[in-house]
């Protein structure tokens, strides 16, 4: 294995492990399921305490597991970055018995911005969120 190689494994090992100890993925119940540098995949068990009145999961809900996904995907390589622009576009109503999945791709990322599109699905594979986002690296 390449030194370069060896050392991004390395690297995204520690990642994997300041994520899995973060308090608010840990809080929501948040699982990283796969990144690498421009990409990220996040899971999470919906629960009847994120309903809303209506009986459909709270639209913030969605939006904090699309923005991990999101966040994963731009801080994975070796420099940190903030957001600057988030919208998501609500498409149905998850139940508090879904699991939902967020993927985050890059679409471009560069020395001065990052943007990305991310997509939360259900179980079924049923469209319930698109999102984009920029960020712009800090470090």
């Amino acid at each position: 294995m390449a030194i370069k190689d060896r050392q991004e494994r390395d690297h995204l090992e520690e990642f994997r492990a300041r994520v899995v100890s973060e308090p608010i993925s840990t809080f929501l119940g948040m699982e990283l399921i796969e990144v690498s540098p421009g990409y990220a995949k996040v899971v999470m068990q919906m629960r009847p305490e994120f309903q809303t009145f209506t009986g459909f999961i709270f639209g913030g809900i969605l939006m904090s597991l699309a923005d991990q996904a999101f966040a994963c995907a731009v801080n994975c390589a070796d420099r940190t970055s903030i957001a600057t622009q988030f919208n998501i576009h609500f498409l149905a109503g998850p139940s508090p018995q879904d699991v939902l999945t967020a993927e985050c791709r890059a679409v471009r990322q560069g020395r001065r911005v990052d943007s990305c599109e991310m997509s939360v699905t259900n179980q079924d594979g049923k469209l319930m969120a698109r999102a984009t986002g920029t960020a712009i690296p800090i470090t």
